[in-house]
Parts: structure tokens; sequence; C-alpha cells
């Protein structure tokens, strides 16, 4: 570890958390931006963000950052701060090859007094027992004695230009007392409202699992509610709005669990609760729950249909929405492809108008040609799936008008007046 006067940063990644971290440290130190996607530093180089949490000027203004593809760029670094997904598998089992790949990366380039920091979401104990027997093998140096390692947990909203990352309380942590201090000073150079120092990284690792855990689980009582409501003919919106005037209710609304965090996380935890002999019954259930939605949500559109006399067979629906949450253009573990899948096993055809979202990357990633524009009055039914601002500044008469004159509008995100929409989840 060196003073901050002699700080070089790597941030390994440069994704939804990689980027604004880089250019939060690249407004006071130097940075190297590196990431294995030539398209992507190509496109930083030339002052565009697709994932829009970084604007153009801001980009300007890290004039200490630099964009690589090149591991050599590495070399003379003495900060590596490691970014990347840590997704699940298709057993909904943790996927740490990224995380993997990356430490072997900054293994090459790792030197004597060098500090590895991690921000990717883990299980605790990850970090010390996945990642750093990768540091020392690939570097031939000794943990703790040589190099060392310190834990940050991202805390980044996807689309949320409020609640951002100078101004969202940092946990920190450090493989020694003396590396804890180091992180903790260094990251509170960016960090205006302050940081949070654990007294250890498995502690940061299980807090920030926990986080959206308890996201998710709280979601999973409320779609569980609305699922109730439905059956007893109740509105769960109307619910909602009614229990949130006592002070202490949590305001969580029913829908569909997806991205990067809220979805994947709780399988890290439940990984780990698993190998230590125990079962995790009320966060598997809420998984069971969230996952099961989409399933959900299709057969009850499906039977509106049949109720209001719309033919099934060949009908043409129209998803509004495909990201995973609303004006973010990211589609990482979007559910909104589970309803499209239930659809079309029902003869139905679905098409998807998302203005928030890659077109390359919804054919690539699930196989969707996205719409240019929704044709008005042309569908047997409408899904308004994620509450996007150009949805909303649509206004009610045009979002009802997407419907043919015997159609269902099914308003999963309470876009539209009470009463308005034949269907609200």
């Amino acid at each position: 570890m060196g003073n901050l006067g002699s700080v070089k940063i790597a941030i390994i990644g440069l994704g939804y958390v990689g980027l604004p971290l880089a250019v939060a440290f690249g407004k006071h130190f130097p940075v190297v931006g590196f990431d294995s996607n030539p398209a992507r530093i190509a496109e930083l180089g030339q002052g565009h963000d697709a994932t829009m949490e970084v604007s153009g000027d801001e980009l300007a203004m890290a004039d200490k950052l630099t964009f690589h593809t090149d591991t050599q760029a590495l070399r003379d670094c003495t900060v590596f701060i490691v970014t990347v997904p840590t997704p699940i598998d298709a057993y909904k089992q943790p996927d740490l090859s990224p995380l993997i790949a990356a430490s072997e990366t900054v293994g090459k380039a790792l030197k004597a007094g060098d500090t590895v920091i991690y921000e990717s979401t883990v299980y605790p104990g990850a970090t010390e027992e996945d990642c750093v027997p990768v540091l020392e093998k690939t570097s031939g140096l000794t943990f703790n004695k040589d190099f060392f390692v310190g834990y940050s947990p991202e805390r980044i909203n996807p689309g949320d230009k409020t609640h951002r990352l100078v101004n969202i309380i940092k946990i920190t942590a450090g493989s020694t007392p003396e590396t804890a201090d180091f992180v903790d000073t260094l990251y509170r150079r960016i960090v205006t409202v302050g940081t949070h120092k654990a007294s250890s990284i498995r502690v940061a690792e299980a807090a920030k699992v926990i986080e959206n855990t308890q996201r998710d689980v709280n979601v999973a009582l409320v779609n569980e509610l609305a699922l109730i409501f439905d059956r007893l003919g109740i509105d769960t919106g109307e619910v909602l709005e009614a229990a949130g005037t006592k002070w202490n209710f949590l305001p969580f609304k029913p829908g569909l669990v997806g991205g990067h965090c809220i979805g994947v996380d709780p399988y890290y935890l439940t990984h780990k609760a698993q190998a230590a002999g125990y079962h995790p019954e009320i966060i598997l259930a809420g998984r069971k729950i969230n996952d099961s939605m989409g399933k959900v949500i299709a057969a009850k559109l499906i039977k509106a249909m049949i109720r209001k006399s719309v033919p099934v067979v060949g009908a043409n629906i129209l998803i509004m929405g495909l990201t995973f949450k609303e004006n973010c253009p990211d589609l990482r573990n979007t559910r909104v492809v589970d309803v499209i899948a239930e659809l079309q096993e029902y003869g139905v055809q679905v098409q998807v108008y998302d203005p928030c979202a890659n077109k390359a990357a919804a054919k690539s990633e699930y196989g969707i040609d996205l719409l240019e524009a929704p044709q008005q009055g042309g569908y047997d039914a409408v899904i308004l799936a994620v509450a996007h601002d150009q949805f909303r500044d649509m206004g009610t008469d045009a979002l009802m008008g997407l419907g043919k004159s015997c159609s269902i509008i099914y308003d999963l995100k309470h876009l539209l007046p009470v009463g308005t929409a034949d269907l609200r989840l």
C-alpha cells in the first residue's frame, strides 16, 4: 500500500458499476479504465455511455481517466478495483467465472505493496477464499505480506439520477487494519456523504448480499398479497395506498423481480448457507414466488381474454417495456421474458416495444426484435410491463388506444388511473 499521493487506480470492468467509479476517481487520481470489450472502450473514448449512467460532460470532467483493453496499461497501477458482474448459472448457483477471470488479469499485473479491492456482490468469504488464491497463484506473491485486499460493495441503482455513487454511504473493509484504513480513506475522497468501515471483509460481503435479499423477500410478500387480493376481488394498489398511510408501513409494490441484483444476490447467500449446513426457507420461498410471477401474469391475461371473448390463438399481444426496470436500458435478467415465453405457449403473437432498450442487445440476448413504434388500435391485448417515463408521457388515452375496440389492457405498473385498465397487478 502506498499513500494517496502515489496512487494510480485500475478499474477492472466498465459497466454500470465500474464506469461511474472510474469517472469519480478520475477527477482526483490517475485512473486506467480497463474492459475486455473493445466496442465498450471505443464508445467511451468517443464520450458516449450506452448504459446512460454517465453523461458526456461527466466523462470529459474526469481528465485523469484513460480507457484501455490492453493489460499492459495495468502494469504501473497500485490499486486495482474489480467491478465485474457476479451472475448465477442455469441452475441458479453462483457463477464466479467473471470474478476469477478478473482476478487472473489483476494477478498478472500485481506487484509488492499493491492493493486489490473488490466491489462485486458475493457471498461471505468469497473474496478471501475464492479470489485471493487466484491472485497469489497468478502473481507469485503472498497475501497480506506482499499485497493486500479490500472490499467495498457497489450500491449503484441503475437509472437513478438522485441516489448516485458520491451520495450513497460506502461500506469499506480491508484484510488488515492498515488496509481497512487505506481503503476507507481512498473512498472518502469521492463519496461526499462518508463511509462505514466494517470490521472485516466477511462482514462487508454479508452486509451487501442481505441488502437485496431483504428487498427480494419484501417484494415477494407483496406479490403474494397481490395474488390473495386478486382472488378476493380487491385492488392491491388501493390496499397498499391505504396501508401506506401508517408511518412505518414499507412502500413495496408487486411486480416482476429481475435485474442483476435483487433477482440474483439472494442465491449467493442461500448457496453459502447451504454449504454451511443450513437450509434458508424464507429466502428461497421468496425467490420461488418472485420467479413464478411471469406465469401468473400470463395466465391472468389469457383468462381475461377468454372472459371478454377475445380470441386467444393467433392473438396479437403488445408488451410495453423489456428492461428490468424503468428509465434504464439494462436488460440483464429481465423477467419480462418470462411473460413473453409463457404467452407464446398459448399460441399468441407477441410484439415488444421499449424505447430505452438497445435493439441489438435485445436480439442477441433474447432473440427479440423490438418494434420501432407500436400501432394504435392494433392489439388484442396490451401489457404495460415497465414504467418508463416515455410511457407515462404518452398519457392515458394513447395507452388505452393501443388496443383494438375489444381488447384487454393489463397495467402491471399502475401507469393508468384506477378503474381504467381491464387488469392491474
